[in-house]
């Protein structure tokens, strides 16, 4: 009975896992340690060479690199930044929304971000390389944020002020930071909100 008890609840665990975020996570990490092997991702030349979103190629109409460019990131510190983030909103996003409307969020809200930055750079003139999965992480943000206000400030492990505070930190850094493309991150965040809005569905609550 003990070990029939144990099978159920190791079959349970392995369940719950947010098997999208672990995976969204190792494609990151994998694609990093490729790049890193053909030369550094601080060069721009292997950002580019990777699929980072080069604002003259995508004009050119090499519009792939606007996805791939969500799965390069520039230095080691920029991956695990990222990473954290993902992980600690995702799973929680994972779980709300189910993995089939949570994976759709984080890729139409990713791609919104890095087309409006990329547009914004193009009608700036700007030769710019873009990387990171960030987009689509404040997107996430922006996803669980709707639905902690729908469940009345509160779900899960999370709170409306705790939420408020992680977007209000991670806008003011990447405001005040170098080198950052802050319109992808209002972007991703706004596009998330409203991904959210229409793919969330509250579970009907027990009395």
């Amino acid at each position: 009975m003990v070990l029939g008890r144990r099978v159920v609840m190791e079959s349970s665990f392995r369940k719950n896992l947010p098997w999208v975020t672990i995976a969204l996570i190792a494609a990151n990490g994998i694609l990093f340690l490729a790049a890193e092997c053909t030369g550094s991702t601080l060069d721009t030349d292997v950002l580019i060479r990777w699929g980072g979103a080069y604002t003259a190629y995508i004009t050119e109409g090499q519009y792939w690199r606007l996805f791939t460019a969500m799965f390069m990131h520039s230095g080691i510190r920029h991956l695990l930044n990222n990473m954290v983030m993902l992980y600690v909103l995702g799973s929680n996003l994972e779980a709300l929304l189910g993995r089939v409307r949570y994976i759709l969020l984080y890729i139409i809200g990713g791609l919104i971000g890095n087309y409006v930055s990329y547009y914004l750079e193009m009608k700036a003139g700007e030769d710019i390389v873009s990387v990171g999965a960030s987009g689509a992480i404040f997107a996430v943000m922006g996803g669980v944020l709707w639905i902690v206000i729908r469940n009345h400030g509160r779900v899960r492990n999370l709170n409306l002020s705790q939420m408020l505070l992680m977007l209000g930190f991670s806008l003011y850094f990447g405001f005040v930071a170098t080198n950052v493309a802050n319109s992808a991150h209002v972007a991703g965040l706004i596009s998330g909100f409203l991904l959210s809005v229409l793919l969330y569905r509250k579970p009907p609550e027990t009395a």
